[in-house]
């Protein structure tokens, strides 16, 4: 995963976890606008969580941001 998306995708996880608790859960498109415009980046983070992770479709955040955090 690149580490524009590594860095987004980890403030999602902190605002989530600041807003609603560790107990919140997400999933990949969390990381990304209701509209599809950039597509390749979507998918990029689609084979990260489910085929090099076979992660379950919601996680929660703080494993989330934990696994990116360590550079999986």
């Amino acid at each position: 995963m690149r580490a524009s998306l590594r860095a987004k995708a980890i403030a999602v996880c902190e605002a989530k976890i600041a807003k609603k608790g560790e107990g919140v859960g997400l999933s990949f498109y969390a990381f990304f606008a209701n509209r599809n415009d950039n597509p390749e980046l979507l998918m990029e983070a689609a084979e990260w969580w489910i085929k090099t992770h076979k992660l379950d479709h919601f996680e929660k955040a703080v494993k989330i941001r934990d696994m990116i955090g360590s550079g999986l």
